[in-house]
């Protein structure tokens, strides 16, 4: 059987560096280093990865890429008097994954979408970019849409501050 196109999108980005992702990404990055945190954008980035989690180019879905940076918390070294192993600044990590942290800033950047699902997409020494899927429950698109007309419902306002996405369901323990 002949491989869809998305096969192929999926098969380049399994292995960036041995596909043309690779070359692709250096010359991106050099313009996202430059843009704010968070960016919408007008396609997704992995057309695959995102058919795969809900994304659709209708109305009222929308795209956006977040900047998180990498590595554990920084903490600020206590003035007063403690022993080294008490000071609590080295090897402290944050409860959330950066895909968590990266997901709930542009959540609140775009207060009247709801966040659907999220997928990485770069990376370098200091920073990481996924692409958010956001939806936007008051779209009459939305609403008549059978597989995401479920989102349109009170009962999932601000599901990504509740740990309701794949990256929250993960870092919880469910998934």
């Amino acid at each position: 059987m002949a491989k869809s196109l998305y096969g192929f999108i999926s098969d380049a980005w399994k292995r960036p560096s041995a596909s043309y992702v690779g070359k692709l990404r250096q010359s991106r990055l050099i313009g996202w280093r430059r843009e704010p945190a968070v960016v919408r954008i007008e396609r997704p980035t992995r057309l695959d990865r995102a058919r795969s989690l809900g994304y659709k180019a209708k109305q009222g879905i929308i795209v956006v890429r977040a900047k998180v940076r990498r590595g554990g918390r920084r903490k600020t070294r206590p003035k007063h008097g403690r022993r080294p192993k008490r000071m609590g600044v080295h090897k402290i990590t944050p409860g959330k994954s950066l895909q968590r942290i990266a997901e709930e800033r542009a959540a609140r950047k775009y207060p009247n979408m709801e966040v659907l699902n999220s997928y990485w997409v770069a990376e370098d020494g200091k920073r990481k970019w996924y692409e958010i899927i956001f939806v936007e429950p008051a779209n009459p698109v939305i609403a008549s849409d059978k597989n995401l007309n479920w989102i349109c419902s009170r009962k999932h306002k601000g599901r990504v501050f509740r740990g309701k996405t794949s990256a929250g369901k993960k870092g919880r323990g469910l998934v």
